[in-house]
């Protein structure tokens, strides 16, 4: 929570930053098992720091067409900086993030292409962009190395299963809708100690 709560006093407040010369990490790396809340935590980042919140899923650079993907990665760089100070989130990143090499057949793949060209745009952020790039997965072992040097996603934030007041608090949001003349409160908790 502390890490991310940085992202967002530095989309609050970016002169802060540059006044005293701090270099802020340019993106993070949301990782955790699935269903841990990677992505909402990401839009709740950007509702926080009450900046706009520009997302895509990794799978959607992927195409049969060859140059597709590094055009889409072009297109959503050039979006987030039109809208900067923003957040971008990258769902799924391993989808065009996964190590390259070994597998394509006659040279480059397009996923490879797609990869190289988030690396340039990742390259040519620097801090006074006031964009911040998010990306979630939960297979940061397949990712390319070159993703997680500085610069490029500079933080692993790691997102674990919620604990039982975790999961009560989220059943009382679900249940806070419903019409019911039992306790929510006791049923949230009842739900929560049931799952695990």
């Amino acid at each position: 929570k502390i890490e991310i709560m940085e992202f967002v006093n530095f989309l609050k407040n970016p002169q802060q930053y540059i006044d005293l010369g701090a270099k802020i990490p340019k993106g993070a790396l949301l990782t955790g098992p699935p269903g841990t809340g990677k992505t909402l935590l990401a839009k709740a980042t950007a509702g926080e720091a009450n900046v706009p919140f520009i997302t895509v899923s990794g799978s959607e650079f992927l195409e049969m067409f060859v140059g597709v993907g590094p055009s889409r990665v072009r297109d959503m760089f050039s979006m987030a900086r039109k809208h900067a100070p923003c957040i971008l989130f990258i769902d799924e990143i391993d989808a065009v993030g996964r190590k390259r090499g070994g597998r394509s057949f006659g040279g480059h793949s397009e996923q490879e292409n797609t990869l190289n060209q988030l690396l340039v745009e990742m390259d040519g952020f620097n801090t006074t962009t006031n964009v911040v790039v998010l990306a979630a997965t939960n297979r940061v072992d397949i990712l390319d190395k070159a993703l997680l040097r500085p610069g490029r996603f500079d933080r692993q934030i790691f997102v674990p299963a919620p604990d039982i007041k975790g999961r009560a608090s989220i059943f009382k949001v679900h249940l806070t809708p419903l019409k019911t003349t039992l306790n929510k409160e006791n049923l949230a908790r009842k739900m929560a100690a049931l799952t695990p």
